[in-house]
């Protein structure tokens, strides 16, 4: 047996609110709001993205995070800034550069490219 990964979860404070960050951002539909937990996709989309409302609030350093790539980095991150993100920092390795952002609520998200 082999298992897929079929939803990634954002625990939040505010479903609704950052669906109207995170749809825009990844260009996705709301399928389904359940008050407290609002799911996003793509018709064929492979993976989901769920935002679940949780009583506590962020605290510390996510232990897991979103990486997103498919676009110039520079770019995706002026968009995702003018969708309501905050631009935190930038790492680069060899043949790899990564802006780190964070959503609404506090999320850690990066926005990858290889680099020459």
């Amino acid at each position: 047996m082999t298992l897929d990964i079929s939803m990634v979860t954002i625990d939040c404070e505010d479903p609704q609110r950052l669906a109207g960050f995170w749809a825009p951002a990844l260009d996705l539909q709301v399928l389904g709001d359940y008050g407290e937990f609002v799911l996003l996709g793509r018709e064929g989309a492979a993976v989901n993205l769920g935002l679940q409302k949780v009583p506590e609030p962020r605290t510390g350093k996510n232990r897991v995070h979103v990486d997103l790539g498919g676009e110039p980095r520079a770019e995706a991150t002026e968009r995702l800034v003018a969708l309501g993100a905050t631009y935190k920092t930038e790492y680069r390795q060899p043949g790899l550069r990564w802006s780190v952002l964070v959503d609404p609520e506090g999320n850690e998200f990066c926005i990858g490219e290889h680099s020459g």
